[in-house]
């Protein structure tokens, strides 16, 4: 639950402080942080299985593959959250284009990390 406030903080934010990021309300906005939860729990998911098997492979050219994997997972992700975001909220919300997105998301997994250190400290390092 703490990561939904702290992702509907950091969208508020950009909202208000980045033309190109739009929402009609801020009840979209709440629902808006929901989804990007749920989306990016499930890219974290599918990151760290491609990092095992990254870990995982004996030779150089399974582990250049799994790193090209881990590359599509990361870049496609942005287009799973813009595409998602779309059909869902139509044009109720607007996150700008792949690199907003990108600057976005990056926002609020570093404050989710913030945040989530500064609840228990004994937490490993950011």
């Amino acid at each position: 639950m703490v990561d939904v406030f702290v992702y509907v903080v950091v969208l508020n934010l950009a909202i208000e402080y980045f033309p190109s990021v739009i929402s009609e309300s801020f009840t979209i906005s709440l629902l808006t942080a929901v989804l990007l939860k749920a989306v990016l729990e499930l890219v974290a998911a599918a990151k760290g299985r491609v990092v095992d098997r990254v870990r995982g492979a004996s030779t150089r050219a399974g582990k250049l593959a799994g790193i090209g994997v881990l590359w599509l997972v990361a870049i496609g992700s942005k287009f799973v959250v813009l595409e998602l975001v779309d059909l869902v909220f139509g044009d109720s919300v607007e996150l700008g284009g792949f690199l907003q997105v990108t600057a976005l998301i990056s926002a609020l997994l570093a404050s989710r990390a913030l945040v989530r250190r500064l609840l228990d400290p004994s937490s490993p390092p950011l």
